[in-house]
């Protein structure tokens, strides 16, 4: 069987970096798979990107020039919002022609467009979409954040939009939902969600009614996030070894929807409910800005800076003690599962696809959304009162059970081979 994954990018971005995971776990798994991409940053010869043209940035500036001036010449929530209004032909590109199963990922900013998805249609081979977000049953916005006029009627959905300078009944938001309705009531596609919360939330869209809708998590490979001597990876690190470490990583360390407020909050609270904390505790901080938050907290921060290589990563992640992920929105974290295949629990709001990752006192904790003190709870019970090592072998256990590459891509091959055993409309 032959397949090929298509996303804006073969390694920026998560959405990116579990396709080319995923690339890799259907090629050793019996799947000749091939992936198309925009911007190519590897050298995977797997990896094929658009031909050179001059339009590719031409799209790209042209889709966020309609947003600029769709939205009263406004720059405001330029990059959080997209329309799908620019794309490129892929349908007389080598990989496509190849394969007998189409299967789209992270498409946005320029990669394909409304008439381009239409002319994959045409070509009559089945089309799987990985939702890594919910720009697909959504207008405009990759997250919706408290809002939900995407699950009104579809005479209304999306109207208002508060993501938009100029909100109205008749907004960019409410015109791309029309279109995104007029596609997926023309066409079958198999939608799959990175969490069991993301699928759940697709199958209540409107736009989705009567789509096949599945829930697959992203591969992980295993066998190189795995647990290793702690001791040795922190003087490799240079990080001190008679102290408890917490582990927060972000792409951008200050970024509030990580959550780095919440956390600061709860480990003043600890420290002052238990003065020790201050000498037996430190936070290393991964992710741009990770320098600013020195100070910033009542135990001593270790800025690490953005870690750009996962080796790098798999040190931090075996080096330290705990990951706190108090991120305020996420579908099903890359970071998560990648500590836990070291062997190291997380302690995580029970927020969008978290539930699903950590079994809550067994393989880390799960906190109350927003709940500072209920967060501050958590740490202490994980710093002081339980077994980190029978935990972190628990969260092992997980992961190689749930997100191992061989694991993933039999359940990806199933529904491929599903695809191809249905017609068409």
């Amino acid at each position: 069987m032959r397949v090929v994954l298509v996303n804006t990018s073969d390694i920026a971005g998560g959405a990116a970096i579990a396709a080319n995971r995923l690339l890799r776990a259907l090629n050793r798994n019996g799947v000749e798979a091939s992936m198309l991409v925009r911007d190519k940053k590897t050298d995977n010869p797997r990896v094929e990107q658009l031909p050179p043209s001059p339009l590719r940035r031409a799209k790209f500036v042209a889709e966020r020039a309609q947003i600029y001036l769709k939205n009263g010449w406004s720059r405001h929530n330029l990059f959080a919002i997209d329309t799908c209004a620019w794309g490129n032909n892929i349908t007389n590109l080598p990989s496509v022609k190849r394969a007998d199963v189409i299967h789209l990922h992270w498409i946005n900013q320029g990669m394909l467009s409304f008439r381009t998805l239409e002319k994959l249609m045409a070509t009559g081979k089945p089309v799987v979409w990985t939702m890594h977000d919910m720009w697909p049953f959504t207008g405009i916005c990759h997250c919706t954040t408290d809002c939900n006029r995407w699950r009104q009627d579809t005479e209304t959905a999306c109207q208002m939009c508060p993501l938009l300078n100029t909100p109205g009944t008749h907004d960019l938001a409410s015109k791309v939902f029309v279109k995104k309705q007029r596609f997926f009531a023309q066409h079958q596609l198999t939608m799959v969600g990175c969490s069991q919360w993301m699928a759940q939330m697709a199958s209540e869209s409107k736009l989705l009614k009567g789509q096949k809708i599945y829930s697959i998590p992203n591969p992980l490979d295993v066998h190189f996030y795995s647990p290793g001597d702690k001791e040795a990876e922190r003087r490799a690190l240079g990080l001190p070894t008679d102290k408890t470490l917490i582990f927060f990583a972000a792409y951008k360390a200050t970024d509030k929807n990580k959550g780095i407020d919440y956390l600061k909050e709860a480990i003043e609270l600890l420290c002052r409910q238990k003065p020790q904390t201050k000498k037996e505790l430190a936070v290393v901080v991964a992710g741009y800005e990770a320098e600013l938050l020195k100070g910033a907290m009542a135990v001593p921060v270790i800025p690490a800076g953005f870690i750009g290589d996962a080796t790098t990563m798999r040190q931090y992640y075996r080096a330290t003690d705990l990951l706190a992920m108090p991120t305020l929105m996420d579908n099903l974290p890359n970071t998560i599962a990648e500590a836990a295949a070291c062997g190291l629990p997380a302690v995580a709001f029970s927020v969008g696809g978290v539930p699903q990752m950590i079994e809550h006192d067994k393989t880390g904790m799960l906190v109350r959304y927003k709940d500072s003190t209920h967060l501050a709870q958590c740490l202490d019970t994980m710093i002081y009162q339980r077994d980190r090592a029978a935990m972190g072998k628990a969260a092992r256990d997980k992961a190689i059970h749930d997100y191992s590459e061989q694991a993933v891509a039999e359940r990806y091959l199933s529904v491929y081979e599903e695809c191809l055993d249905q017609p068409l409309r």
